[in-house]
């Protein structure tokens, strides 16, 4: 179904359309052109070569600085309120929009050149009968195509039939969601048919409705009907645009949706764009300089008027020096009175007094964050050489962001462990397996030394797999039927896939390492994962140590996802059985036990789960029921019907997966180690000696997590409480989530379930003082209610009193809102760390993203703002160029307001001498070329490499990091320092200069007093003076600071002397007007003194003053040094 809206746009008649339904017909043009639904091309690009300039400057003149400049150009071209050149307006502007300009062309161009690629290549489609090769971007809905091994997917099709046994493909999906392991898709059996016959594919008339275009790479909805019959479609029919077809010599599918219809243009929306606190403070100062600006240009206005009256009115009134005073002034025809000469100097200072707002600020910002960022790709000591991943800065953004975070939200599986799973334990029946025992009947810890369990029976068995419990593999191999079912279900009740190689031995390819390792747990124990075929598998079972293979029907298959946490499968066994086969956590399991069903056995089973989550181990729960025919029936009847509704079915179809998921028989657990990545407990503990709170928020078991949580550093046994939140009820939930006193649980009680009592309003300032010792530990069940509007504010006092928190068994989205909830509620930066798909809504909800290129893919990777390959880097990332780069930037904006308000203000003094006229002190030419050339690029030098500690010292003394965290380096007080430090320079150049040289004689007796020479004296003194200042505020001098601090020092030489030469004064008389000034200025003694003196004068006060700081009141980073 569809609506449609029509509006004009440009003269041309244009369709919104909001799309409900998709409906196609295959090989129907004329039906399927109706919804003129998208064609395949696809554009990023966001200009064309004709409008690029248009929309380019539109886009420019949104960003408030950049109109406020051009207002000034105009102003500049209007004589009646310009004392300056408009040439020398014009030329930092252009500047700064052609660096723009130019940086979003050559992006752009880039995008053009992707698009052009993509939309050029080649594919086969069906046309008349025969194949035929097309550009994608000539592919429409409807079309049937040709897929050939290893292309890839050009739009989002059904697939109707392939090379492969039973109609199947193998995908891979990296350009989607970041996994590399091949997933199987399998054709429709209706469809299946079709093969490779063109005439029939040709004749093939199928209709499809399904949901409207979306995002959702995981969900698809619809229904064919095919010779009056409605089958079902799901996503595992569908192959999408983007991937690859691997292992499969070709398949034909039926185009679904095209172009920016697809899935994969459906994620590729824009980015948020993330501000740092330092930017968002900038922007505050920006407006707070123009109402500086404003209120020094109507003071001036105000004085003007004050002093027109009472000089030039008066003197006309009483015809006093009429003549004289008109000569040395005259008032233009348009201002013949003291309020409109008072409107037009408000606009003359606006423009005198302009460089209030730097026009290069943030071009400047933009380029030193981008070498930041260069800074953190290069750094060879984030580089993980086992798998060849340098640190990737994402963004350029939110450098000096690092420098500032008191949050880091982390997940667990592969952030701080390894994500490389290991079969450790296991409980079978009641009985646990998997300890290892010395000769005095003590238990030991795995060790290389130690023996394996002997597999020789089993030709499949891999050498590197690992187990000491022998007594195990006597069960089996006597014929112990609960361990013979316990490993079969480990071998059927899965979703791995099987590779192909070269010497036909078996790769197993999952989509988690949990269920690679437990399947190769079941093939190493004599319960071989053979084959796969449409509704089959093959096992070959090795009881009795003989190896026979097994072929078990599949009834259906009930998939894993977040909300069920378990999966099951349905099987024929030998005995011609229904067999339901469900694994899953143990929250998801046990309560759907039979009632029937042993007691003992379950709290046997809950105890040796208790005590391999105590020991950090991974848990799952593995159950069976057999099912009667009648029963599957009534049930598969069900299940049709929600597989092929087209509105909520994904909730129908759980509905369905319930019913048959209970009443179930327990078989065991098995116990999944999962080491800590190498460096975390070191990483952490400095981390949190930066006062930084580290906050875990995973989907394991309770047990496991805190278990993690102490072997990582993050719970301690200095801690004088760690509290556990893990009630069931909803009313003990409620009552758990406050604190009235800092005593309540032990941490030797952390194996049996503690609440914290509540009461009121009662987190006080004592309450505080204890909390900086004291852990909290919050289960999912628990953090619903937390998380509730009523509550949340009370988990949120909570929990940032103490120094470390988890939260297990955390969904995808509940991590997401306890990040929005520090973000929110407290005034700090947040960081979030993940590896797998399931982290990427807590990475992007933090102000910064991390992303681990672990073993679960790369989603997290690409949708965060950093990566890289380990969790340990995070120190380096934060500790050390997250705090250089806060500190550089601090830098950068303290000296850049500074030198601005001392050039600035000089101006503004010099209005009282001028009759606040708003002549210009300076050369025009010289107030173009300050901020541009004279004093730009030792501060951005500066900016970039500049370290007050290297970074051994920085990692070794983490309470350096402490000044990011309090925003000490740039605050509404070094704000009004740097200014107060710029309003004192500008009063000492100007008034020291102008009393010096008030009715003074050159060495040959000439007047030097004139405005030109004053003009050149202070421009000279005023690029010493901030030259200098830099120079005392550069702590790490490479070869690069010396050539562009004194370089640029040294440039006003050559500058000055061409600007004011005989040639361009003869060239272009109007444009340079000071000819000749330089060469006079620069021969009187009186100038090079001045420069010295008001060097000495202004720098001296600041060496003092550091000095005295330093020996009285030392910051943390001058006691380390």
């Amino acid at each position: 179904m569809r609506s449609w809206n029509c509006f004009k746009n440009q003269q041309i008649d244009a369709y919104v359309l909001t799309e409900e339904q998709r409906k196609l017909i295959a090989n129907d043009h004329e039906y399927n052109s109706a919804f003129k639904y998208v064609d395949n091309g696809i554009k990023t690009s966001h200009y064309t070569w004709y409008n690029f300039l248009f929309i380019n400057l539109w886009e420019q003149f949104h960003r408030v600085v950049n109109v406020y400049f051009i207002f000034l150009l105009v102003l500049t071209f209007i004589p009646a309120v310009s004392s300056f050149n408009p040439v020398t307006t014009l030329i930092p502007i252009l500047i700064v929009l052609a660096i723009t300009a130019v940086k979003d062309a050559v992006d752009d161009f880039h995008r053009h050149q992707s698009d052009n690629s993509i939309n050029n290549r080649k594919s086969q489609v069906l046309k008349n009968g025969k194949v035929v090769k097309e550009h994608w971007s000539n592919l429409h809905v409807g079309d049937i195509i040709q897929i050939r091994n290893n292309e890839h997917l050009p739009a989002d099709v059904l697939l109707l039939s392939s090379s492969g046994e039973h109609n199947i493909v193998y995908i891979e999906t990296a350009e989607l969601d970041g996994e590399t392991n091949l997933k199987v898709r399998q054709a429709l059996t209706e469809t299946g048919g079709l093969r490779d016959d063109l005439n029939s594919l040709s004749n093939f008339k199928g209709k499809i409705e399904c949901e409207a275009p979306n995002n959702l790479l995981h969900k698809f909805t619809g229904n064919l009907e095919l010779n009056n019959e409605t089958i079902p479609i799901d996503n595992e029919k569908i192959l999408l645009r983007g991937c690859n077809l691997r292992n499969t010599d070709w398949c034909f599918g039926l185009v679904i949706f095209t172009g920016s219809d697809t899935k994969l243009m459906q994620n590729t929306g824009r980015r948020i764009l993330k501000r740092t606190r330092i930017e968002r403070f900038m922007n505050k100062l920006v407006w707070l300089i123009f109402a500086a600006l404003f209120s020094l240009a109507t003071l001036c206005a105000i004085l003007n008027s004050v002093w027109e009256s009472d000089i030039g009115v008066v003197s006309i009134k009483l015809n006093f020096n009429k003549q004289k005073f008109q000569d040395y002034l005259p008032w233009e025809s348009f201002s013949q009175d003291p309020t409109m000469s008072g409107f037009l100097m408000f606009w003359s200072y606006i423009i005198s007094l302009n460089t209030l707002v730097p026009i290069s600020l943030y071009v400047s910002v933009e380029f030193i964050r981008l070498t930041q960022s260069y800074f953190i790709d290069w750094d060879r000591l984030m580089y993980y050489r086992k798998k060849n991943l340098p640190a990737i800065a994402r963004t350029t953004t939110l450098n000096e962001e690092l420098g500032q975070v008191e949050y880091i939200f982390s997940d667990k599986t592969g952030t701080l462990t390894q994500n490389v799973m290991k079969f450790n334990k296991c409980s079978i029946a009641g009985k646990r397996y998997g300890d290892i025992f010395n000769s005095d009947g003590m238990m030991v810890m795995d060790d290389e030394t130690l023996p394996t369990v002997d597999l020789s029976y089993n030709d499949y068995a891999e050498p590197t797999f690992r187990f000491h419990d022998q007594s195990l593999v006597n069960k089996i191999t006597s014929g112990h039927k609960s361990c013979e079912e316990f490993f079969r279900l480990l071998s059927i009740c899965h979703s791995v896939m099987i590779e192909e190689t070269d010497t036909d031995s078996l790769l197993y390819r999952a989509q988690s390492p949990d269920e690679a390792a437990l399947v190769s747990a079941a093939r190493n124990f004599g319960f071989v994962y053979k084959s796969k075929k449409y509704d089959s598998l093959t096992i070959i079972e090795f009881c009795f140590r003989l190896g026979k293979p097994v072929e078990y029907k599949i009834m259906a298959m009930l998939d894993f996802d977040n909300v069920r946490k378990r999966m099951s499968v349905i099987v024929t066994n030998t005995d011609d059985k229904l067999v339901l086969y469900c694994k899953g956590a143990d929250s998801a399991i046990l309560q759907r036990l039979s009632h029937n069903c042993d007691q003992n056995l379950i709290s046997k089973t809950e105890r040796h789960l208790d005590s391999f989550a105590r020991a950090g181990l991974r848990t799952l729960c593995l159950a069976k029921k057999e099912i009667s025919a009648e029963e599957y029936d009534v049930w598969k009847d069900a299940h049709f019907k929600a597989s092929t509704a087209l509105e909520d079915r994904e909730d129908k179809l759980s509905a369905v997966y319930e019913e048959i998921e209970r009443d179930l028989d327990l078989l065991g657990a098995t116990a999944i180690e999962d080491k800590l990545q190498d460096g975390v407990p070191e990483t952490i503990a400095n981390l949190s000696n930066a006062n930084i709170k580290i906050w875990v928020l995973t989907g394991d078991k309770q047990e496991t997590a805190v278990n993690i949580g102490y072997s990582c550093n993050m719970l301690t046994e200095e801690m004088k409480n760690v509290f556990v939140i893990s009630k069931h009820e909803e009313e003990e939930k409620i009552h758990s989530l406050g604190v009235t006193n800092p005593s309540f649980v032990d941490n030797e009680q952390l194996g049996q379930e503690q609440t914290v009592p509540v009461r009121e309003n009662q987190i006080s300032a004592e309450t505080n003082k204890v909390f900086g010792t004291n852990g909290l530990v919050i289960n999912g069940h628990s953090l619903v209610h937390a998380l509730h509007e009523d509550l949340k504010h009370k988990f949120l006092e909570l929990a940032t009193h103490c120094s470390a928190v988890i939260c297990c068994r955390a969904t995808p989205i509940q991590k997401a809102r306890v990040v929005e909830l520090v973000k929110k509620n407290k005034k700090a930066v947040t960081l979030a760390i993940g590896d797998g798909a399931n982290d990427v809504s807590m990475i992007k909800a933090a102000h910064i993203g991390v992303g681990i290129s672990g073993e679960e893919g790369t989603q997290a990777v690409l949708s965060a703002d950093f990566a890289f390959g380990q969790f340990r880097y995070l120190e380096r990332l934060l500790l050390v160029h997250g705090r250089w780069s806060y500190m550089r930037i601090c830098k950068f904006l303290n000296y850049f307001f500074y030198k601005n308000f001392a050039f600035t203000l000089v101006q503004f003094w010099y209005a009282f001498f001028n009759g606040y006229t708003a002549q210009s002190v300076y050369d025009d030419w010289y107030v173009t070329l300050y901020n541009t050339v004279y004093t730009a690029l030792p501060v951005i030098f500066l900016a970039i490499l500049d370290q007050d500690l290297n970074d051994q010292i920085c990692v070794r003394f983490p309470k350096l990091y402490l000044s990011g965290q309090n925003n000490e380096l740039f605050n509404w007080s070094r704000f009004i320092r740097s200014s107060i430090k710029g309003l004192l320079v500008s009063i000492a150049t100007f008034f020291i200069t102008y009393g010096a040289l008030y009715q003074s004689v050159g060495w040959n007796g000439m007047d030097t007093a004139d405005h030109q020479f004053v003009a050149t004296t202070l421009a000279t003194v005023m690029i010493f003076v901030v030259s200098f200042q830099v120079a005392i505020d550069t702590q790490y001098w490479t070869i690069l600071n010396h050539y562009f601090t004194w370089g640029s020092l040294l440039a006003l030489f050559p500058f000055q002397f061409v600007l004011c030469s005989d040639g361009l004064y003869n060239l272009i008389t109007s444009q340079f007007p000071f000819a000749g000034s330089t060469r006079t200025a620069y021969s009187e003694p009186s100038l090079w003194f001045l420069v010295l003196l008001l060097t000495v004068t202004c720098i001296l006060p600041v060496i003092f003053l550091r000095v005295v700081l330093c020996a009285f009141w030392p910051t943390y980073a001058q006691k380390v040094i």
